[in-house]
C-alpha cells in the first residue's frame, strides 16, 4: 500500500458527483494503460471521497447509482481508467518526452518532401517543431494532434502526408462501440444499414493505418471487414 504522502489523487464525475481516490502514481499510470495492478499497492487508503484533501468520504447510495456497485477495487478501476490522474511532475516529463519521440519518428517515417519526393531527416522536423514552438500535449494521441501541428510546421518546410482511405463494414453488434474510434479520424461517409451494420470510410495519414486496424480489431474481435481504397 503506498504513503498517504507519496499518493496522487484520481477524480471522476458522474452523474453530478465528485468521485476521488488516492493512489500509487506510477501504478495508476500502469492500470490506465491497460496494465494488471494489484489493488492493494495502488490505494492509500480504500475509500472513496468526494473531495480527497478535505478527507469528505462519498455515500454508498452515490457510489451505487453511479459505478453500479460499492465494490472499492472495482471503482478504483474505473476512476482510474476513465477519469484523471493528477501524475507527478516526473511523469509528465517522461511522457512528454516519450510522445514528442514518437511524433518527430512518426512525422519523419510518413512526411515527404512534396518538391523533392523525399522524406524529411528527423532533425529537420525537430529543429520545424522548436522553431514554430509546438508545444506537444501527453495526453493526447498523435492523430489527435498531427492536423494541426502540420499545419504550424508547413509554414517552416514543404511538407505533405500520405493519406490513404479505408473503407470498413462493421455487423451491428460491434458497430455503436466502435465510433469512437473511426471519429478520430475525418471520416467521409458512415451509413447505417436498416439491420443496424455500418458502412464507413475513413481517411487518415497511412502511418497510422495499423494502429487504427489494432483499434477496430480489439472492439470487433477481429470480425470488421476492411479494404484500402485505391487512390
Amino acid at each position: 500500500m503506498v504513503k498517504l504522502e507519496e499518493a496522487v489523487t484520481a477524480r471522476f464525475d458522474s452523474k453530478g458527483e465528485k468521485f476521488e481516490i488516492l493512489v500509487d502514481p506510477d501504478l495508476a499510470l500502469q492500470l490506465k494503460k491497460g496494465e494488471n495492478v494489484n489493488f492493494s499497492d495502488l490505494l492509500a487508503v480504500e475509500t472513496v471521497f468526494k473531495d480527497a484533501a478535505k478527507g469528505s468520504e462519498q455515500s454508498p447510495e452515490a457510489l451505487a447509482k453511479s459505478f453500479g456497485t460499492t465494490n472499492i477495487e472495482e471503482i478504483a478501476k474505473t476512476i482510474v481508467q476513465d477519469g484523471e490522474v493528477q501524475l507527478t511532475t516526473e511523469q509528465r516529463r517522461q511522457m512528454k518526452e516519450a510522445r514528442h519521440r514518437e511524433l518527430v519518428e512518426f512525422i519523419s517515417r510518413n512526411a515527404m518532401n512534396p518538391q523533392t519526393n523525399t522524406p524529411h531527416p528527423p532533425k529537420r522536423i525537430e529543429n520545424a517543431l522548436a522553431e514554430a514552438k509546438v508545444r506537444v500535449d501527453e495526453m493526447k494521441s498523435i492523430e489527435e494532434q498531427l492536423p494541426g501541428i502540420i499545419k504550424e510546421i508547413k509554414k517552416l518546410i514543404p511538407i505533405s502526408l500520405e493519406h490513404i482511405k479505408i473503407a470498413i463494414k462493421i455487423s451491428a453488434a460491434h458497430a455503436a462501440k466502435t465510433e469512437h474510434v473511426l471519429h478520430k479520424y475525418t471520416l467521409l461517409k458512415e451509413e447505417w444499414q436498416r439491420d443496424g451494420t455500418l458502412i464507413a470510410v475513413v481517411d487518415m495519414p497511412a502511418g497510422l493505418k495499423q494502429d487504427f486496424l489494432n483499434d477496430l480489431n480489439a472492439l470487433c474481435h477481429g470480425e470488421a471487414e476492411t479494404k484500402i481504397l485505391e487512390k
